[in-house]
């Protein structure tokens, strides 16, 4: 089945030109189905890119899929067109009455600052106690995760002596858990990121679970115990060359930045990145989508409480 987005959305030609089925909003009204209504919460400063990349993994399912994008309104994004903005971006008071199957919190580059530094903490912290009212699930990525671990349990983040910036291997600490069904043994996951949560923190507090960790990158996949929250700290969703460009970007602002670990064959940054956490990236959201929005969420959505 295919994911349901606005006509005119510049991910849905990225995303046809990869042979992801995508299904514009004419056809899919003609459809006896309710599609599951996902709002994705994008604090990522480059959003079309980001959109493109949390349409892929969402595409990859038998459910229909209807997604609202959601924007700060206490900041205004500076790298994203304001046309697009307004023609696809909701704020929060625009969706508050709503309720939604699922939700995503994407990352975003404000790792430096403390939580009530950052300009939209207030505003992100009225959403993430509203989604446990009016969402499902909710999935957290990265700076996104930590945020949700500190609102929600009082995890603190510490910075990292360095970047953690590359492709790291993890283990699956719990086969059992339906969000894990299907991943090997060992998997693979991108990770860019100067802070970290650490799980001697996360094993003081009852009942969260740490379903994902590495020996590099550290925790990577918590849950809550009713699968309501879910955190993953790494970039499931990165595009082959994301990190790529992460580096040259970093490069030329003269940043002491290293080469992306297990990415370039060689570490040579004129092959082209060795991908190989993909299968598992379009895996975990599926498992997400299927075991903790469908198969938890009621068919009226005004009854999720």
């Amino acid at each position: 089945m295919p994911i349901k987005i606005p006509d005119k959305l510049p991910a849905r030609n990225v995303l046809e030109s990869e042979n992801v089925f995508v299904m514009d909003e004419s056809r899919a009204c003609q459809q006896d189905i309710r599609p599951l209504k996902i709002v994705v919460f994008n604090l990522m400063p480059l959003k079309i890119t980001t959109e493109a990349q949390i349409m892929r993994v969402l595409s990859n399912t038998p459910l229909q899929v209807e997604v609202d994008l959601l924007m700060t309104s206490t900041h205004a994004p500076k790298s994203t067109p304001k046309e697009h903005l307004l023609n696809f971006y909701k704020t929060f008071e625009e969706v508050k009455g709503d309720k939604y199957d699922g939700m995503i919190v994407t990352g975003a580059p404000v790792e430096h600052l403390e939580f009530d530094e950052v300009t939209y903490w207030e505003e992100l912290k009225e959403i993430m106690e509203w989604s446990r009212r009016n969402v499902t699930s909710t999935l957290h990525i990265c700076w996104g995760a930590q945020a949700g671990l500190y609102y929600h349990y009082g995890v603190p983040k510490y910075q990292l002596s360095e970047k953690l910036f590359g492709v790291f291997e993890h283990r699956v600490i719990d086969k059992k858990e339906p969000l894990m069904r299907g991943f090997d043994d060992v998997f693979y996951a991108p990770h860019s990121r100067f802070t970290g949560v650490r799980a001697k923190d996360i094993d003081k507090i009852q009942g969260i679970k740490i379903l994902a960790e590495s020996d590099e990158a550290g925790v990577h996949i918590v849950a809550s115990p009713d699968k309501r929250l879910i955190f993953v700290t790494g970039h499931a969703e990165y595009d082959p060359f994301t990190l790529r460009e992460e580096y040259f970007r970093d490069l030329e602002k003269g940043d002491n930045i290293s080469i992306p670990k297990n990415y370039f064959p060689n570490d040579d940054t004129a092959n082209d990145p060795i991908v190989r956490w993909r299968s598992h990236a379009s895996l975990m959201f599926t498992n997400w989508l299927n075991y903790y929005v469908y198969q938890e969420t009621p068919y009226k959505l005004d009854e999720i409480n």
